[in-house]
């Protein structure tokens, strides 16, 4: 969540109007939850004959729903998922990487079957400690008779208590570059013309670009081997004090919007 782009072309004359927003987005940003807009297209899932089912995954998950590992193809975060139902209301989801669990899900659904709540543990793009926190998402519709409560459709509507690796980043200009870094090992060091950079740090995005839209708007656009999967517009308020992030992700086809405030 991130960036910005320095025209290098400009006059001097024009320096000390870009030197503000530049001053204003270095530095260290916490993410809020409890304003964010999540996307409106909802997830999808079926549990039904032993089978658990992603549809709205990127590439679709299949797999069985007996506990064991089961190998899984198109994602660079992991390469293997677990499946296991816990009881009629409740399931637990492990995936790994090279045999070592790099992220764990327990949902469960509400009596009246309108809630998922779910806690996580993810440590798929980091080396050092997991991410961890807690959300709720609303159904939107119901599974097919017969299949497990998780089934249907679901919109997120809340996260909480994720721990703050998962939340800060840090931005810092240096001439004609921007780099951006965080506590879980993400990182890149851009040049504000638009080419692409090397993102380190998560095997889902492999390059980095950033420009200049205006004095205060920054857009970061995220690509996997070349291709596009993410565009993420950021914008500093008139005091410096606060971020708006825009997030188009690309992948999913869907958007959202969070806050930030400096640290």
């Amino acid at each position: 969540m991130k960036k910005s782009i320095f025209l290098v072309s400009l006059s001097l004359l024009l320096l000390p109007v870009l030197v503000m927003p530049q001053s204003a987005l270095s530095g260290t940003w916490k993410f809020k939850l409890d304003n964010a807009e999540f996307a409106k297209k909802p997830e999808v899932y079926l549990l039904q004959n032993g089978t658990y089912q992603c549809k709205s995954c990127v590439p679709p998950i299949r797999v069985k729903a007996d506990g064991q590992d089961h190998k899984v193809t198109g994602y660079p975060y992991f390469d293997t998922m677990s499946v296991k139902v816990v009881d009629d209301h409740s399931i637990e989801i492990n995936d790994k990487k090279n045999g070592k669990v790099v992220a764990t899900v327990k949902t469960t659904v509400s009596s009246d079957g309108n809630t998922r709540s779910f806690e996580f543990s993810n440590s798929t793009a980091t080396n050092s400690d997991p991410i961890t926190g807690k959300g709720e998402q609303t159904r939107v519709s119901k599974g097919p008779a017969g299949s497990h409560p998780i089934s249907g459709s679901w919109k997120t509507t809340k996260f909480e208590n994720v721990s703050d690796n998962g939340l800060l980043t840090t931005y810092k200009f240096e001439g004609d570059e921007l780099s951006m870094s965080t506590p879980t090992g993400q990182s890149y060091a851009a040049k504000l013309d638009g080419t692409d950079a090397p993102y380190k740090g998560d095997p889902g995005v492999t390059s980095v670009s950033v420009k200049r839209v205006s004095d205060n708007v920054v857009e970061e656009t995220g690509k996997r081997n070349g291709k596009v999967i993410g565009v993420y517009t950021m914008t500093v308020a008139p005091d410096g004090k606060t971020l708006a992030l825009d997030v188009n992700d690309k992948l999913h086809g869907t958007t959202s919007k969070f806050t930030a405030e400096k640290q």
